[in-house]
């Protein structure tokens, strides 16, 4: 099960774990909620490898060839970068031209491996999943990796140099519990990103395999264990990996626990696995060897770069919110396909190339087969491409219909809720031009003239705002573009705070990504059981989650007298003439019959 001393073929099935728990986050959110949790796992490895190499070198020869390190590191990690950002940026160039938004910044920023830290400032959250996802956003991992390849030698050789082993042992537990730390007193739910991008804050995952690389290295531990022993070991690893993907199913990456401590917590776990997964006493490195495990564990570095690009892209041209799962397994074909294609291409041969005979090769071009011409043909074309794409002037794309509407609607909106606020009677249209638009009756329009309703939602509700409060003039709309359900319940503790918070409410959340039932269960008790609720289900077909928020929408009125479901995905499905070029947001016809529903629900109810 082990190739040699040094490669742990259970490492593969742990690098498997990982990947696979980040892709079905990806693809398949709702699913599983803190798949993201992989990531610590990847780091953890690293952190342990790094530290491990350093320190026995460092006992053997009284030194380390830190500049060996950064070649072999950097020889790895590079070319497969490189490949991504270059197919990447043409692919935008020909198909996808707003995202070169920004371009020269990614591209630049990750090749210098600082790409984490410019996304904190001008990224995008790894939460939002449907504002025009960026495919260069789950790169911020490999910047704190490359970080640490570059730092961790250094200081690690320095304290070897200067202090006892056991005093660095302990300084290196004790600067994972201060990363720890810093991310729960840095944690702002209002801006995730400084804490879940920033190497300080995600730190401790390295330092914790780091640590470990200290107290438990692989040289050093016993192979032959009396029977108890191995069964204790054991025992530990299974109970690890079964908090491990409990933690994947149900660790929501927007909970504050999660930066309070629930990601160290989880990164302790994941250090317990690496230690059982490396000890030759142990079993748990023979069940996690098998060839599936071996063949994604030596693609996991290209499957985790290639795999964002590709739901990206095929989510701009497929739908996949009907058949979520059928088109979780059509992406995951063409992530393999492409990470095989990658492995065999470039990162096999790379792998062992000698770049002292680069200039040789270049002038035997002349020499090559008319298969290797194609290749190199198709290489000169498409990175033509990219750097025409990379060349461009860097522009804001120009904000489309929807955007530009959204943004009035909800500067109209903001308006009438300052005037509701101040006790100043709302303006209201003509009540007949209201019964012609919404095909109401005059005593409909009537009564909605002056019912009271506090609407809470994303950006779909913020778009049909001027509509909901043309014809209900005393509502009160909260919505926010971008809005997750997980930000809601404050939303509604404080619109109560602020007497704002009617006993008619309506919601339109889901749009954004799927709720967990704790989510939904504090937003219902903070509205409260006196008053009505009207939640409206999602219309997002490009989006995985839709089918489950619609459900978690009808579980919800089952449970809660005081629930109406207004199903709009039903009265749309079939009326793509109601909506934009995006499938989610309405036109102007959809946002009217958009209203109307709402409107006719609430009637119906008195």
């Amino acid at each position: 099960m082990r190739r040699h001393s040094q490669y742990i073929t259970g490492i593969d099935g742990l690098r498997t774990l990982a990947v696979l728990g980040v892709i079905i986050y990806h693809l398949l959110p709702n699913v599983l909620q803190g798949g993201y949790l992989g990531v610590p796992l990847f780091l953890l490895i690293s952190g342990y490898f790094v530290t491990y190499q350093v320190t026995k070198h460092f006992d053997q020869e009284g030194s380390f060839d830190v500049r060996g390190f950064y070649k072999r590191r950097f020889k790895r990690l590079y070319p497969v970068l490189v490949a991504m950002l270059v197919l990447t940026t043409a692919y935008i160039t020909l198909f996808a031209r707003p995202l070169l938004h920004h371009i020269k910044a990614t591209v630049i920023t990750n090749l210098l491996w600082v790409y984490n830290w410019w996304e904190i400032k001008h990224g995008q959250s790894y939460f939002d999943q449907f504002g025009g996802a960026s495919p260069f956003t789950h790169l911020w991992t490999l910047g704190v990796e490359a970080q640490f390849y570059l730092l961790w030698p250094v200081i690690l050789v320095l304290m070897l140099h200067l202090l006892k082993r056991r005093t660095v042992k302990w300084l290196v537990l004790l600067l994972a519990i201060l990363s720890a730390v810093e991310m729960a007193v840095l944690y702002d739910p209002q801006n995730i990103n400084r804490v879940y991008y920033g190497t300080d804050t995600r730190a401790f995952s390295l330092l914790l395999g780091a640590w470990l690389g200290l107290t438990w290295p692989l040289d050093k531990l016993p192979r032959n264990l009396i029977r108890s022993d191995v069964q204790k070991l054991n025992g530990i690893g299974i109970a690890a990996i079964i908090i491990t993907i409990i933690g994947f199913v149900t660790l929501n990456g927007q909970n504050p626990a999660t930066y309070r401590g629930g990601m160290f917590f989880y990164s302790i776990v994941g250090m317990v696995l690496v230690a059982m997964i490396l000890h030759p006493g142990a079993s748990l490195n023979a069940w996690l060897t098998n060839p599936f495990f071996s063949w994604v564990g030596k693609r996991s570095y290209g499957i985790y770069v290639y795999q964002y690009p590709v739901m990206i892209f095929y989510e701009r041209w497929v739908h996949v919110g009907v058949h979520p799962l059928v088109n979780a397994v059509v992406e995951l074909l063409m992530i393999a396909i492409i990470s095989e294609l990658s492995y065999q291409l470039l990162e096999r041969p790379l792998a062992h190339y000698d770049w002292t005979n680069l200039r040789q090769d270049w002038r035997n071009l002349r020499a090559v087969t008319w298969q290797g011409g194609i290749k190199l043909a198709v290489s000169i074309l498409t990175l033509g491409i990219a750097l025409f794409g990379f060349s461009q002037p860097d522009h804001q794309p120009a904000k489309n219909v929807v955007q530009a509407r959204i943004e009035h609607n909800h500067q109209l909106a903001a308006q009438n809720n300052k005037q509701i606020a101040e006790g100043k009677k709302a303006s209201t249209a003509q009540p007949t031009k209201l019964e012609r638009e919404y095909n109401l009756t005059s005593d409909q329009v009537k009564k909605l003239q002056n019912v009271k309703i506090t609407a809470v939602g994303d950006s779909v509700m913020a778009d049909a705002a001027s509509n909901i409060q043309k014809l209900m003039p005393q509502a009160y709309v909260d919505a926010q573009v971008g809005r997750q359900g997980a930000d809601t319940p404050a939303v509604i503790d404080q619109l109560k705070a602020q007497g704002h918070l009617n006993k008619i409410v309506v919601l339109n959340l889901g749009t954004n990504g799927a709720m967990t039932k704790e989510t939904v269960n504090q937003i219902l008790a903070g509205i409260g059981s006196d008053r009505q609720v009207f939640w409206i289900t999602a219309h997002v077909p490009t989006r995985p989650w839709q089918q489950t928020v619609n459900r978690q929408i009808k579980a919800a009125a089952k449970q809660h007298k005081n629930v109406h479901v207004i199903d709009w995905y039903q009265e749309s499905n079939n009326h793509a003439d109601w909506f934009a070029a995006d499938n989610v947001h309405m036109d102007e016809q959809g946002n009217v019959h958009y209203t109307r529903m709402i409107a006719k629900a609430i009637l119906n109810n008195k």
